[in-house]
């Protein structure tokens, strides 16, 4: 899927973009193993075993390049990380929604924001940007106190089939035709290639479509907004689809809901005017556009995708329950190791944790899962209206003070319930003590923040020491710690 087919795109603007330099040391780089897929990052850590003087040479050729190249959009101005650094640093989803909300502008090497051009290898789904772009260029910003939503129905395929999965994704070898054939040799399909061609086969099952088609119906009934299956007749594996949302449509009540079908561009054009209107509109779309559907519409209205919830129910009976903004994780955690200080908006996990409970309320029928809903929705409407959400700096509140501020604002919701009187019993000591020691336990969290952290690594951190580094209020994790023992 996209994590074997986009790095080779990325490596393909890479050679592009250096090529000047990796030409004239590409001897010396064929050596040392690089390769443009990893991004140019890969090239300076290979360099540091060579002698300073063949190292420097290299280094000048490539800020030569620099110097001659229209600039490049940073992700790290401080530390020199361009976006051709690492291929997962600048995913389309999660960098061209802020691009949009901050007028068509990015971050530039001296730490200033720059009029930019994006660059989107994936013609299928470019439209939907270029529409946005265009709305906004004809009838600016949009207004994030009247704007609609655009709340997303996604085809969840088993095993990620429906990007292509990893077992069918290839880089063409040399000119020629790819074909998939069945177990007799009869070809099914075919397409024409050329050396070095990305190729991918997304399928689904008919299983996932059903369920698929039933969830976007639900959706339009329980809102009564109109859907639109972003789909497009001329793609091939769309229009199978469309003839599958076309008859099990027909399986369920429709009077009053509102379908549409539209290529990408167009049902991003539709989404958008009635998202400007104030009105609310369905997306319903395969994996990859439900990954970028569900950061560019938040992102517009709330200025990150961790305020958003996905909720995906599964087709067993169970459910996903997933926020956004994973694309902004590397440079957080960056953040937390060298200053003890971490902006993670925690909210759309905290939303989650709502809908996870009541959805194991109504699958169990459990009123205590379902009191335990409420009561976490209450304290997230306590934590939105007091904006309890981490700052951009230190020296504020960081996720850890926001996890302190929903773990009162639970308590005391829990305590002030009427449906569950053990429940209130057990609760109202713990909300009366978190009350008490506000003010110290903010003291102790603040104090904590501007030194650096270690937590024993990035994708595997050491749990004792991520523990000690997330929970420095000694106050907070005595009154928890006695809670959860009693």
């Amino acid at each position: 899927m996209m994590k074997i087919s986009d790095p080779i795109l990325f490596g393909h603007c890479v050679k592009v973009f250096y090529r000047e330099a990796l030409e004239k040391h590409a001897a010396t780089l064929e050596e040392l193993g690089f390769n443009p897929n990893n991004g140019i990052g890969d090239l300076y850590a290979r360099i540091k075993k060579l002698p300073e003087a063949r190292r420097d040479a290299i280094e000048a050729d490539i800020q030569a390049v620099y110097e001659k190249r229209a600039r490049l959009a940073m992700v790290d101005s401080d530390r020199g990380i361009t976006n051709l650094h690492v291929p997962s640093d600048i995913i389309i989803d999660a960098s061209m929604p802020p691009m949009i909300r901050d007028g068509g502008k990015m971050w530039g090497p001296d730490g200033k924001t720059y009029d930019c051009k994006a660059t989107i290898p994936d013609h299928s789904y470019a439209g939907l940007y270029d529409a946005v772009v265009k709305d906004c260029i004809a009838n600016g910003a949009l207004d994030p106190t009247v704007m609609g939503s655009v709340p997303n129905v996604g085809l969840m395929a088993q095993k990620a089939e429906e990007y292509g999965s990893h077992d069918k994704t290839f880089e063409s070898p040399g000119d020629g035709t790819i074909r998939i054939v069945d177990a007799a040799g009869k070809t099914i399909l075919e397409s024409r290639v050329e050396e070095g061609d990305v190729w991918r086969a997304p399928t689904v099952k008919d299983e996932a479509i059903r369920d698929w088609v039933k969830l976007a119906v639900t959706r339009a009934r329980a809102t009564g907004w109109p859907a639109v299956f972003w789909l497009d007749k001329n793609r091939p594996h769309d229009a199978q689809l469309i003839k599958k949302v076309e008859q099990y449509l027909q399986d369920h009540d429709t009077k009053g809901l509102e379908f549409h079908t539209m290529p990408v561009a167009e049902a991003a054009k539709f989404s958008v005017e009635r998202m400007r209107k104030g009105k609310n509109t369905i997306s319903v779309t395969g994996n990859i556009l439900r990954d970028y559907n569900t950061d560019l519409f938040p992102i517009l209205e709330a200025n990150t995708s961790a305020k958003m919830l996905s909720v995906v129910p599964l087709l067993n009976g169970g459910g996903l329950f997933e926020t956004g903004a994973g694309g902004s994780a590397p440079k957080h955690v960056q953040q937390f190791v060298k200053e003890g200080y971490l902006r993670w908006d925690s909210i759309g996990e905290l939303l989650a944790l709502a809908e996870s409970l009541r959805h194991l309320g109504n699958v169990m029928n459990n009123e205590k899962a379902i009191e335990l809903a409420e009561s976490v929705e209450a304290a997230n409407e306590k934590w939105l209206e007091n904006n309890r959400a981490p700052a951009r700096k230190l020296g504020e509140i960081d996720n850890r003070g926001g996890h302190f501020y929903f773990a009162l604002y639970w308590a005391q919701a829990l305590a002030g319930q009427a449906r569950d009187p053990r429940l209130r019993e057990r609760f109202s000591k713990l909300a009366k003590e978190l009350e008490a020691n506000e003010e110290k336990i903010n003291a102790e969290l603040l104090a904590a923040q501007g030194k650096p952290q270690d937590i024993g690594g990035y994708y595997h951190p050491d749990p004792l020491k991520t523990e000690k580094a997330m929970r420095p209020s000694a106050t907070f994790n005595k009154i928890i710690d006695a809670f959860a023992a009693g």
